[in-house]
């Protein structure tokens, strides 16, 4: 049974880290990843509650994007903060999650997992493009 601590391998967990650090190349949003073991309710409002925990309203450019996995209760949210949600808009979130969900089914949960992770940093950068003295606000490393 895959669990929070145990949904990624280590070296898929390194991939996924190692992805959040080339999509932030293009941009200066904020990445983000969080594995819980159970969302009840809405995985939506975890994943907002997970993104104020981590802080990722706090960035400069309010521009914060955190991908929820709930691996025991099979939930997927992805959400981002005011800056980027109001150029993207829920209808993006959710076939980011609708696609990510497919391909989990399919097994391909880490390869899937960085492609979204690179895809979001696609859409970053076009409305928050990385300026020379870009600072990486938020850690790249996958929350529990």
């Amino acid at each position: 049974m895959a669990t929070a601590g145990n949904f990624f391998t280590k070296d898929e967990q390194q991939l996924l880290v190692n992805a959040i650090a080339a999509a932030e190349l293009k941009t200066s949003g904020e990445i983000r990843l969080h594995i819980a073991n159970f969302c009840y309710g809405s995985e939506i409002k975890c994943a907002e509650k997970v993104f104020v925990k981590l802080k990722m309203h706090q960035t400069k450019e309010r521009n914060g994007v955190l991908i929820y996995i709930a691996a025991l209760s099979k939930k997927i949210a992805v959400v981002g903060d005011e800056g980027i949600h109001q150029k993207l808009g829920d209808q993006f979130w959710q076939s980011v999650v609708d696609k990510l969900l497919g391909q989990f089914k399919e097994n391909k949960k880490a390869i899937a997992l960085a492609d979204c992770i690179l895809e979001c940093g696609e859409q970053l950068g076009k409305y928050f493009p990385r300026s020379e003295n870009d600072t990486n606000e938020l850690s790249n490393a996958i929350s529990f």
